[in-house]
């Protein structure tokens, strides 16, 4: 089995350490940030390096919502609103968002990038911090749902998985979980019927972040490290997909590396992220986290599986509907 982890790397290249360390540790997949990337040829041939530490087709992920939060940015790459702005000004329209991440898959196709963290099924609400604010969709869970599902199937089209975020709702947080645990008071029928309801809405796709944050009418503990609120998610939000933790360097969690990845999977995480491409750290949570269980490496395969080659599309047609629907122009 591979190993439970998702893991980053330090820089535009893979230096001989670092490339030792993943063909040991075998992590089922890496990510990628805005240190790793350059050139559309250089962030090629670094996807590749990745997949042959392994020695097989490994997911590669990246977070390329658009606006504050996109890896690639020009002059390589398109420059993009943010989603509130985005979906506000084509009027709510989710064709709008199956336009802009088909468009955003053909972008990471092509440098062997194949899975986005994204779509974002947070309802946002007047309390929602800024910090993710403008990264919603919508503030209504048939809005988020609508523009979550177009995102999403407008990823597939493009050969590149979804990653649905952040289960099971990050949008009543009022501090930003980078930072500080964010606690929600809301009541446990509240949280069912707005934020749980936008992700049950989207169980059937094959990936899920955690969000990292108490909903202290379930549970005091945060819902990566929850068994409880884990639980909940299988069998009450009904997710069957693999589910990935948010990255377990946040300062949200306490303890240390190792212990918080062993309490994200023990509490039912199948993976777990860490992101900022330290060795020492990445040493830590590999050595906690082990290898997949069997269940983990099931649902991981039936994620991959659903990955597939981009449909043929009119990318500049494309383009010009997007803008005739936001102003968004093609590249950056």
């Amino acid at each position: 089995m591979p190993g439970a982890t998702i893991l980053g790397c330090a820089g535009l290249a893979l230096g001989p350490e670092e490339a030792a360390f993943f063909r040991e540790a075998d992590p089922w997949g890496f990510i990628l940030f805005a240190r790793n990337i350059e050139t559309p040829d250089q962030l090629r041939r670094l996807t590749a390096d990745l997949r042959s530490t392994v020695g097989r087709e490994a997911p590669v992920l990246i977070d390329q919502e658009g606006g504050r939060v996109q890896r690639l940015r020009p002059p390589h790459w398109r420059q993009w609103l943010p989603p509130l702005e985005a979906l506000a000004r084509a009027g709510g329209d989710p064709r709008a968002m199956w336009l802009r991440y088909r468009l955003i898959a053909a972008e990471l196709h092509a440098v062997g990038v194949d899975v986005n963290c994204a779509p974002m099924a947070d309802v946002a609400g007047a309390e929602t911090h800024p910090f993710l604010r403008d990264r919603c969709y919508g503030e209504t869970v048939a809005a988020v749902v609508a523009a979550a599902r177009a995102a999403a199937e407008g990823l597939l089209a493009g050969g590149v998985l979804p990653v649905l975020k952040h289960i099971p709702g990050h949008g009543r947080a009022t501090a930003d979980s980078h930072l500080d645990l964010p606690v929600v008071a809301a009541d446990a029928a509240t949280l069912r019927s707005t934020d749980f309801a936008a992700f049950t809405a989207l169980n059937d796709l094959p990936m899920a972040m955690t969000a990292h944050i108490v909903y202290a009418a379930l549970d005091d503990l945060p819902a990566t490290c929850s068994p409880r609120m884990m639980a909940l998610l299988r069998e009450e939000i009904g997710f069957d997909g693999l589910i990935m933790s948010d990255d377990i360097s946040m300062q949200a969690l306490s303890g240390t590396l190792g212990a918080r990845s062993g309490a994200a999977l023990a509490a039912g995480c199948d993976v777990v992220l860490h992101c900022n491409g330290n060795l020492a750290e990445m040493q830590e949570v590999a050595g906690a986290s082990g290898n997949m269980t069997e269940a983990a490496a099931t649902r991981a395969d039936r994620a991959l599986a659903a990955r597939r080659p981009p449909e043929p599309v009119d990318i500049i047609a494309l383009e010009r509907e997007l803008a005739a629907l936001t102003g968004e122009q093609g590249h950056g």
